[in-house]
Formats: C-alpha cells, sequence, structure tokens
C-alpha cells in the first residue's frame, strides 16, 4: 500500500507521497511514486501513484515514451493543449495498461488497478489538481474538494480536513502533510519512510525539486514528537465526561 496527497493552494500545488512498497510484510522495498515531466515556461507536471506497482511504472513508462515520440496526431504530455487534455491521456494510458493484463488472461484483475494524482500548470491556464481512476475516468480538485489522497487515505485525513486554508504558505503545507503522514504511518505499516515532495509555485512554469525526507530528517522527527505531545495534551484539557450511575 501507499499514501499520496496532492492539494491546491492559492500559492500553487503541492505533492507528497511516501516510497514504500510491499508484497507481504517479509518483502518490503523503496520505490518512487512522485514523477514530473516540463518545459521550462511552458508547463510543468507532477503525477502520484498508488496501487499495483507494475501497472503504475507501465503507465509511467508509456507516458515518457509518447512524450519522447509525440507528434501532432499522437501528442504527448509536452504538447497536449491543456490540463484536461493530459488527464485524459494519463486515464486513457492507465486504463489501457490495465486492459492489458485482462486481454493476457492474467487473474485477479482487481489486484493490477492504480490510482493517480496529476497536477500542473501550462501556459495561460490556471494550475489545476485531478484525481484518475482505475478506470480512466477523472474528476478535479475545487474550492470544495482542495486536495486529493490515494492509498491508505483514512489515518490522515481528519488532520487536512481541518487544517487546510488555501491561503496557508508552502512550509505550512508541508508541515501539515508531515502530520498527516505521521498519522497515517503509527496507525498502517504498509506506509512510510521516506517520503518525497515537491511544490509548485503558480505561474512560475518550471518543474521544481523533487526533495526527500529521510528516516533521519530532525524536522520531521520533531513534529511527529511534538504532535504526539500537543494531542496528549489537548485530550487532557478537555472537560471529563460523567459516568451514569
Amino acid at each position: 500500500m501507499t499514501y499520496c496527497i496532492g492539494m491546491r493552494l492559492n500559492r500553487g500545488l503541492i505533492f507528497m507521497s511516501d516510497t514504500r512498497t510491499n508484497a507481504g510484510m517479509d518483502n518490503i522495498s523503496v520505490f518512487r511514486k512522485l514523477v514530473s515531466w516540463g518545459k521550462r515556461g511552458e508547463r510543468s507536471l507532477t503525477l502520484l501513484s498508488a496501487g499495483n506497482l507494475a501497472t503504475t511504472q507501465s503507465t509511467i513508462s508509456l507516458l515518457d515514451e509518447r512524450s519522447k515520440a509525440a507528434n501532432e496526431r499522437v501528442p504527448g504530455l509536452l504538447e497536449v493543449p491543456s490540463m484536461f487534455q493530459a488527464a485524459r491521456l494519463v486515464g486513457g494510458v492507465l486504463r489501457d495498461v490495465i486492459q492489458a493484463h485482462a486481454e493476457s488472461g492474467q487473474k485477479a484483475d482487481s489486484a493490477f488497478n492504480a490510482t493517480l494524482i496529476l497536477g500542473g500548470q501550462i501556459k495561460g491556464m490556471p494550475p489545476r489538481l485531478f484525481l484518475i481512476y482505475p478506470e480512466g475516468n477523472f474528476i478535479e480538485a475545487s474550492l470544495d474538494t482542495p486536495f486529493f489522497q490515494i492509498g491508505e487515505t483514512k489515518y490522515g485525513r481528519p488532520i487536512l480536513v481541518r487544517a487546510y486554508d488555501p491561503d496557508m504558505s508552502f512550509e505550512a503545507a508541508l508541515k501539515l502533510f508531515m502530520v498527516s503522514f505521521d498519522s497515517t504511518m503509527k496507525a498502517n505499516l504498509s506506509v512510510g519512510l521516506p517520503l518525497d515532495y515537491q511544490v509548485y509555485d503558480v505561474d512560475s512554469l518550471t518543474t521544481g525539486q523533487i526533495h526527500r525526507v529521510s528516516v533521519e530528517d530532525e524536522t520531521f522527527q520533531a513534529i511527529s514528537q511534538g504532535w504526539g505531545e500537543a494531542l496528549r495534551g489537548a485530550l487532557s484539557s478537555l472537560p471529563e465526561p460523567k459516568l451514569p450511575t
């Protein structure tokens, strides 16, 4: 399993994913699940993936190949005219990869499913963020739904819902993401460090560097410890319920 978040802010977009993949508790590996494409001054796109690793890697490889061999008839991510068309392209490739498994006679089709988050900006248009389903269809983030989660989402969602502010800085959003991931990792061993993250400034049209939060990261450890202490303090400060006599 995995955990990924993509979020819209007034400043731009921010993404984070864990790197753990496992085929049983005795077979755990580290794989990057955050990738990006871009043309400086023209576009920047970031993709997060959760699900079957073979499916997500095949999808990313095909998107790479199409971008390198794109033409007017078959545009790639670096040629499509809008983020909507980029989401359609990614959804179509994902659907084709999953269908290829089924057509080859492999069993348990659901085991080959994957879900993706695509975000970015193309020159002349605002940043956009999409959640892409295994069937290839997708939905877009909005004022009412400003962030998407994929993978092991339930443990890290409450803090996002309570603390999200569209005007928050990237630093504040990164801290919020770290708390969300820490809560998830405390509850589910299939999500773990290191974490990858990327920020995109609106209208920069530059693909930002992907940064990694390692197991030894002092800031993450301080946030994890501080959040636990703050929760215990908040719980202690709440009024005691009265038991019926």
